[in-house]
């Protein structure tokens, strides 16, 4: 199976080594010193899973030099979404599956007008993990899960057949007949773990048993959750319980993604996160104060540390 990873950051570094380890035919899309490092060093991912290194890595800045695959993995920044589904155009052939691993909720409806209802699928990514290092990736504990499927619900045999080749690859997958539903999920744990651990400059183990923090986590979790049922979004009647076990048994040393960009004064995607909900919050009347503060005290930041 030929597969693009578009952005080698902690997400399409991590899956795609573990995919071209299953000896799927991986190229990485990247650009600066960790496309020169994997080019001419390999790309290695360290951590709490071992340690993976894909030497030789096929790895370019040039889409247009690998022609179509049978599966583009997305995982660019939110601010990307359109200009790398531009650039991404010639990868697309008739049965492509485009599978989307931001975090947030809209990156699928963006890049539907740009690559077509048939290339676009839905998919949620988890796993703790950044670039430590040029060509080296370092993933926080083990958990490492994606779950992807067709925006529609039908199971086909794309779906299937990248599936079996996660499956070979060693990292829980999941092929989902409600992906919609599984992206919120997702976002209600995400917007509110990102606006925690970057506004507290905490990681996720000192925050989740603290007395004084817990329940304004508890509050966002609740804002986000009022947002997605008042939107017509099938979430299951404990959504707040399956995402506190989540939290619960999520590595102590846990940063969501922003949390690190922030420490890094890099941009944030804030605006896509904790102000999401707010703008969503705010179309549908339903009031979410907790994330309104979040992105209050975040916003100075979004383009990266004030000058």
């Amino acid at each position: 199976m030929r597969i693009a990873v578009v952005g080698a950051g902690g997400v399409g570094g991590g899956f795609g080594a573990a995919l071209a380890k299953a000896g799927a035919d991986v190229t990485f899309i990247a650009r600066g010193a960790h496309l020169a490092a994997m080019k001419s060093q390999g790309l290695k991912v360290v951590g709490g899973r071992g340690e993976t290194h894909v030497v030789p890595t096929q790895a370019t800045d040039d889409p247009n030099s690998i022609g179509m695959v049978d599966v583009v993995l997305f995982c660019v920044k939110l601010w990307d979404v359109e200009s790398a589904g531009e650039a991404i155009k010639p990868l697309v052939g008739p049965n492509t599956a485009v599978i989307p691993l931001q975090n947030g909720i809209d990156a699928p409806e963006r890049l539907l007008p740009i690559l077509g209802s048939k290339a676009v699928m839905g998919g949620v990514a988890q796993i703790s993990a950044s670039i430590t290092a040029p060509g080296v990736i370092t993933q926080v504990g083990t958990f490492m899960r994606m779950i992807f499927g067709e925006l529609d619900g039908k199971i086909t045999k794309r779906g299937e057949d990248f599936l079996a080749l996660c499956q070979k690859a060693g990292f829980d997958a999941t092929l989902s007949d409600q992906i919609v539903t599984e992206l919120w999920m997702k976002f209600v744990l995400l917007a509110s773990n990102s606006g925690m651990t970057a506004a507290t400059r905490q990681p996720l183990g000192k925050l989740r048993d603290d007395p004084d923090v817990r329940p304004i986590m508890l509050a966002s979790f609740q804002e986000t959750i009022d947002v997605a049922r008042a939107k017509g979004i099938k979430l299951p009647s404990d959504a707040l319980d399956k995402v506190l076990g989540f939290v619960g048994h999520a590595p102590p040393a846990m940063k969501a993604s922003m949390a690190l960009d922030l420490d890094r004064g890099n941009r944030l995607e804030l605006p896509w996160l904790s102000g999401k909900v707010v703008a969503l919050g705010r179309e549908l009347g339903v009031p979410t104060p907790t994330h309104g503060m979040l992105y209050a005290m975040l916003k100075p930041y979004i383009m990266g540390t004030p000058a």
